[in-house]
């Protein structure tokens, strides 16, 4: 499955409003931020993630492209 800033933004959102925030209304941010949370952490975890092949030809650590 590949991740998805859009989808993850949507599950912050929806857990700020589950804890009480209040995500709405004219000087209301809780959008923005956490577009800009679900980017840093896809880019992140897309930068940092690696797949081990542990038997094989294959053999070995591999960057996720």
């Amino acid at each position: 499955m590949a991740l998805s800033d859009s989808i993850l933004k949507s599950m912050i959102v929806s857990e700020l409003q589950a804890q009480g925030f209040v995500t709405g209304g004219e000087h209301a941010r809780s959008e923005q931020l956490a577009e800009a949370i679900a980017k840093a952490v896809v880019a992140h975890i897309t930068a940092a993630a690696e797949v081990p092949v542990t038997s094989g030809s294959s053999a070995g650590s591999y960057k996720v492209k």
